[in-house]
């Protein structure tokens, strides 16, 4: 077993500072599409409380269960009043700190990035105590590089459009996206997360599910006109998009067959009359 401690001190991080562990998991905000967005470093500067009297913060993302995955070693270079520093204009939570809040500059530590996404600790039962000082807690997986998240289920799962290209373009860490999206055709939906637009397809043939989504990986688009359109006006960009499988259907379905599902999810969700559907 190797400790968290141990792997940063063999990167080179002098445990002897104040170091807190930091675990990001928030049911105010998508925490997820923050990191995503590369809003993350953002989301964590303001805080309610004064709780960076720190020399390091190590941060991590709350994992299944109560583990924990790694994205990032910062230094703490300051703190002032949130009032003196506005947001970014395209944070995604513009209501976020209040006056009285605290904002910490904080800056990343360099010689952790291949470590990023890939450090899986146990937090341990105090879940709840997001915050902690530095302690042995083990590390319990490196995940490979490329690696996304495990695969849930067909229907309990909402994918980003860069989770998608990275499930697309790391086939060997991503195995079980691969081998379940390539084993079912089906219904999908893919959904604007700034605009509510949406559009229903469908996927068939030998290559199931993966094979149509790998399109989307590549293109942003998928071949789609009206959503092809909408990006290219910039109505909204591919890094925006959501998708998600409605039904799985047999692959030894016809074309026309799965065809006809995919019209009933049309008129059921109504995206040929509210949404991007043409057809």
């Amino acid at each position: 077993m190797i400790s968290i401690v141990e792997l940063l001190r063999l990167r080179g991080l002098d445990c002897s500072k104040k170091i807190k562990l930091v675990r990001h998991k928030d049911k105010r905000y998508d925490v997820a599409q923050l990191y995503s967005l590369g809003q993350i470093e953002t989301y964590q500067s303001y805080q309610a409380r004064d709780i960076f009297k720190c020399d390091y913060i190590v941060s991590f993302i709350g994992f299944e269960g109560s583990l924990a995955r790694m994205v990032g070693v910062y230094k703490v270079n300051g703190r002032r009043p949130a009032r003196e520093m506005p947001l970014p204009a395209e944070f995604i939570y513009q209501y976020m700190p209040q006056d009285d809040d605290i904002y910490y500059d904080l800056e990343e530590v360099s010689g952790f990035e291949d470590l990023k996404d890939r450090v899986v600790i146990e937090w341990g039962k105090g879940a709840l105590a997001w915050h902690q000082n530095l302690a042995d807690k083990e590390v319990v997986e490196i995940l490979p590089s490329g690696y996304v998240k495990p695969f849930p289920g067909y229907l309990d799962f909402i994918l980003t459009y860069d989770e998608l290209v990275s499930i697309c373009e790391n086939p060997v860490a991503n195995k079980d996206w691969q081998r379940m999206l390539s084993s079912v055709a089906g219904i999908y939906l893919i959904v604007d997360s700034e605009t509510g637009l949406q559009y229903v397809g469908s996927a068939y043939g030998s290559g199931g599910i993966l094979v149509r989504w790998r399109q989307y990986a590549k293109t942003g688009h998928g071949g789609n006109l009206r959503l092809k359109a909408a990006i290219a006006a910039n109505q909204f960009g591919a890094k925006s998009l959501r998708f998600a499988v409605l039904r799985t259907l047999e692959k030894t379905l016809t074309k026309n067959e799965v065809i006809a599902y995919e019209a009933f999810h049309k008129r059921k969700i109504g995206t040929r009359a509210f949404g991007l559907n043409s057809n």
